[in-house]
């Protein structure tokens, strides 16, 4: 098999892991929130970061096991997909209490010191004084969270099959690259198609009952996933 070959593998192998259920539904909990305003780019803003952390942490994980010859145990990667079920779960709690409260929202904005802090508030959205607001860094770090699952997978190169054992460290490298290049090709793809149906009229006139259903959704598919 040549490499170029491989190659486009790689990348349509990443353009499918990115297109997992978890991994979609982690982020529509993160970005629908039953609150007016910015839809569009929080909904894009929200998969992108996911994506990053998501490609960061398989991309140089991978690429430092392959150097020093590092191979996590089966039990943490499936450890590792339980917490993936129990991060879903509390997503969708967090949303759905959200939406019955109209008191939990989390956001980005600058502090006294200058700098900027995400916070959590536990009051209505009105309540809070007015600032600049700012991308949050939590659906990198829930993208991050979520790659721990299938690291392990990437480590022993299963993915692109017996023919990339054969290959030398440089081309396995570019490989581990290219296959998150093609989830943020994804992941990037469903936030700009999450964003044009959130952006919907009929959907922000229901945006309460739409946070709602993708919160349900969420707790159903981290039960599933831990079961």
């Amino acid at each position: 098999m040549s490499f170029l070959w491989l190659s486009a593998s790689a990348v349509a192998l990443g353009f499918a892991h990115g297109l997992g259920a978890d991994h979609l539904m982690a982020i529509a909990a993160l970005a629908v929130d039953g609150r007016p305003g910015h839809v569009r780019t929080r909904a894009m803003q929200t998969a992108f970061g996911f994506a990053v952390g998501h490609t960061v942490v398989l991309g140089v994980g991978a690429s430092l096991a392959l150097v020093f010859g590092i191979v996590m145990p089966a039990a943490f990667e499936s450890g590792a997909e339980r917490l993936g079920g129990l991060l879903l779960i509390v997503l969708g709690g967090a949303g759905l209490w959200s939406v019955l409260s109209g008191r939990a929202f989390g956001h980005i904005h600058p502090e006294t010191d200058g700098r900027s802090r995400w916070h959590l508030h536990l009051a209505p959205v009105h309540a809070h004084p007015p600032g600049t607001h700012r991308h949050s860094r939590v659906p990198t770090l829930m993208g991050a969270v979520f790659a721990v699952s299938s690291l392990r997978a990437l480590m022993l190169l299963q993915p692109f099959g017996s023919a990339a054992h054969a290959l030398a460290l440089p081309a396995l490298v570019v490989l581990i690259a290219l296959f998150g290049v093609g989830i943020l090709m994804s992941m990037s793809l469903f936030g700009v198609l999450l964003a044009r149906v959130l952006s919907i009229r009929a959907i922000e006139t229901l945006g309460r009952a739409a946070a709602a259903i993708v919160a349900f959704a969420s707790i159903g598919l981290g039960i599933y996933w831990i079961a």
